[in-house]
């Protein structure tokens, strides 16, 4: 089997509600577009992946991976996927780490669909199905925060994590009013996008300790490790982070050596596709640490991290990241939350996703080839 083309086509993504999750991302919404990318073998199988957001258009990772990855891919076998991931991650300073991501996500599809099975079949099925945890917008106040809260905790969601405003004053109050609003027992975090220097960290820490948050996620900037290392050692609460910790698979070693973190962190996107994720999964495994998932940024990259989150023992929730109106688009059928607050694996060949090909056709807006 060979590779013979690939092409990314894009698709406009309109109505996205005005939504914020931290100054990283300012104020989003209005109009998108996702691509939808196609890679064709000369035995008819095809595999597909998503590249962009509603932050992010995928033309602006789109061109470099026409320009950089198509050639390394086309006209090889898509079953060598480990021969094909190292191959395009030497081409990671002319490209992304999304574009790459994409790319092996494809490949992945492939393989599934030509032995039959969904890719956690393929990576060693672990489990059918594992607790999500509604994962918050930054709101307008700490009340819109607890009735949002308290009405996941009632659907029957098991944990809600805060994306506050970053103003760590308010951010504490959020947490407390959180706190008030489900009680004692219900499991929250908090995720600092990133805001803080380390005397508020240290002071932010300190009282979702006492509120009995359940992680404290990415206080600090993405690239400070002695901070990490140092906040660590004056808070008992765990300490999540490497989501965007500059660099690939091996940019994990030193937060593990420093002990500066007590979880890893990625997802399909921000790591590289579905080889890249598993084989961080299975290092921080080896350091009897969990690994937990970030939201993919689109729905095809959610069902790729959700076929990850299956075939690994060390993820204790998947992110559901809100509104759904900024993260769902282009799958006819998208990943539910069931009434015990549960996601369910895929089980069809390959990702296993119905793509909305409707759609895409109706919006699209190029072709990339």
């Amino acid at each position: 089997m060979k590779i013979t083309d690939v092409r990314l086509t894009l698709f406009a993504w309109n109505d996205i509600p005005a939504t914020r999750y931290g100054r990283h991302t300012g104020k989003f919404g209005g109009s998108s577009q996702l691509g939808l990318l196609t890679i064709a073998t000369d035995e008819g199988v095809e595999g597909h992946a998503f590249l962009g957001s509603a932050m992010r258009g995928a033309h602006l990772d789109g061109a470099s991976l026409i320009q950089y990855l198509k050639p390394v891919v086309l006209g090889q076998d898509p079953l060598e996927r480990e021969r094909l991931y190292q191959a395009m991650w030497q081409k990671n300073r002319g490209t992304t780490y999304r574009a790459i991501g994409a790319v092996d996500v494809a490949l992945w599809d492939i393989a599934g669909k030509v032995a039959g099975l969904p890719i956690h079949r393929l990576l060693g099925s672990y489990r059918e199905s594992a607790p999500a945890y509604a994962s918050s917008a930054v709101l307008p106040n700490p009340e819109a925060y607890a009735e949002e809260a308290a009405r996941f905790k009632t659907e029957g969601w098991p944990a809600y994590k805060i994306h506050p405003p970053t103003d760590p004053a308010v951010d504490v109050e959020v947490c407390r009013a959180v706190r008030r609003a489900v009680g004692d027992g219900f499991t929250v975090m908090l995720d600092s996008t990133w805001a803080y220097q380390y005397p508020e960290a240290l002071r932010v820490g300190r009282a979702i300790e006492e509120l009995g948050f359940y992680w404290y996620e990415d206080p600090l900037a993405d690239d400070d490790l002695l901070g990490y290392v140092k906040l660590k050692q004056h808070l008992t609460i765990p300490i999540l982070a490497t989501e965007y910790a500059p660099g690939g698979l091996t940019s994990f070693a030193p937060w593990l050596v420093h002990q500066a973190t007590d979880f890893l962190r990625g997802d399909v996107a921000v790591k590289g596709g579905i080889t890249a994720l598993v084989k961080a999964a299975h290092l921080a495994e080896a350091f009897h640490l969990n690994f937990e998932i970030h939201h993919g940024g689109n729905s095809l990259n959610n069902v790729a991290n959700l076929h990850v989150t299956m075939a690994i023992r060390n993820c204790e929730f998947f992110e559901v990241l809100l509104p759904a109106g900024a993260q769902k688009y282009g799958l006819a059928e998208d990943i539910e939350v069931d009434r015990q607050g549960l996601v369910h694996a895929f089980n069809g060949p390959g990702l296993g996703a119905a793509i909305d090909f409707g759609l895409i056709g109706k919006r699209q807006t190029a072709v990339l080839a």
